[in-house]
């Protein structure tokens, strides 16, 4: 299959550049066996029904955008400069031990092992430079203190569609953040939760509707296009997850019950995936996931997903193209655009039914 395949044109104009106001205003394109519906997020609780399970990802947003400077001995005997400098960006992706980052760094043409690169008052030390553009870095602080100080001096890690076209303001770091976020780790928001509003929760679990958390801390690769004209040669970027054995017992107690699994976002849809067996049960997880969904995937356990518009020859593009059809998501997006739908991260969002 070709990554070509799930092109369309995007109007720059459709990027949305804050939330809607209230968040649960939103519109909402609902997408069931290709009968297109146009709603607003306030009306979810119209389509779920008693004995449903909502599932969200709980994880918090950490501001992991780093501007610092690299520091390396000069090579040249006797140079006036002891020292080369250069300016650069880290945005964390996943955390590989309780002092080392892995990050895509800017301009990573630039970083070398054993650099050290000076983040204002945090530092750190590159350990490692993948193949895969990611650059290991071992901080000098560890644990609490090490997260104390990234909180201190990074900012909030905007998508790369909103931050060209204006700078993360003290706002984001609320709008980018669920009503569900409890754990740290997540260097992107799970999109679809922004959304959500108490009053919105409160209406869902009246309908008779369980609500349960699960983690998966989003990484920066979530940003990636896919390069590859190929699919089969794409790579996904692992991240780690959670489902707790409460949850996974809980929500196969909904299946069994003639119940469906609604998830909040592609995230907690990867986590599911991952965590379920071939004969459909969902396991306790807790572990890294690189879980690549493309069409011909046999969804094991969620039956419905809520997501926002994605990006053209992305992966989520290709993840919702297998989950409500190819052909049906091609005919949504296009009725999206026509139609004045918001997109990406602080756009507006989709109920799609599994096909």
């Amino acid at each position: 299959m070709k990554t070509a395949d799930f092109d369309f044109d995007l109007p720059e104009d459709r990027i949305a550049l804050r939330p809607a106001d209230p968040r649960d205003s939103a519109r909402l394109l609902v997408v069931n066996n290709g009968v297109l519906d146009d709603r607003i997020i306030r009306d979810l609780p119209d389509f779920l029904r008693p004995g449903d399970a909502l599932v969200f990802n709980d994880t918090r947003v950490i501001p992991a955008r780093l501007s610092g400077v690299r520091t390396r001995p000069n090579p040249v005997p006797g140079a006036e400069t002891e020292t080369l400098t250069v300016e650069v960006e880290a945005t964390l992706h996943h955390r590989d031990a309780p002092d080392v980052w892995s990050a895509f760094m800017k301009p990573g043409k630039r970083i070398k092992p054993g650099d050290r690169i000076a983040f204002q008052t945090l530092e750190a030390t590159v350990a490692a430079k993948g193949d895969d553009g990611l650059i290991t870095l071992k901080f000098d602080l560890s644990g609490p203190a090490l997260d104390d100080a990234i909180r201190a001096v990074g900012v909030m890690p905007l998508p790369p569609y909103i931050a060209a076209k204006r700078p993360e303001d003290d706002r984001d770091r609320s709008d980018y953040q669920t009503v569900f976020a409890e754990h740290d780790g997540s260097v992107a928001a799970p999109t679809a939760g922004l959304h959500f509003t108490p009053a919105l929760l409160d209406a869902i679990r009246a309908r008779g509707v369980s609500t349960h958390a699960v983690t998966l801390h989003v990484g920066a690769g979530t940003f990636l296009p896919v390069k590859a004209d190929d699919l089969a040669d794409h790579k996904m970027h692992s991240e780690w997850g959670e489902v707790s054995p409460e949850t996974a017992a809980a929500l196969n107690a909904v299946h069994a019950a003639g119940g469906r699994i609604v998830c909040v976002g592609t995230t907690s849809l990867r986590l599911l995936e991952s965590a379920t067996t071939e004969a459909g049960e969902i396991r306790p997880f807790h572990g890294d996931t690189a879980i690549f969904i493309t069409p011909g995937y046999r969804f094991r356990a969620v039956d419905v997903l809520m997501t926002n518009f994605h990006l053209p020859k992305s992966t989520l593009f290709m993840l919702v193209s297998a989950f409500a059809g190819q052909a049906t998501m091609k005919t949504a997006y296009a009725h999206a655009l026509a139609d004045g739908y918001r997109f990406y991260s602080y756009g507006d969002g989709s109920l799609l039914f599994r096909a």
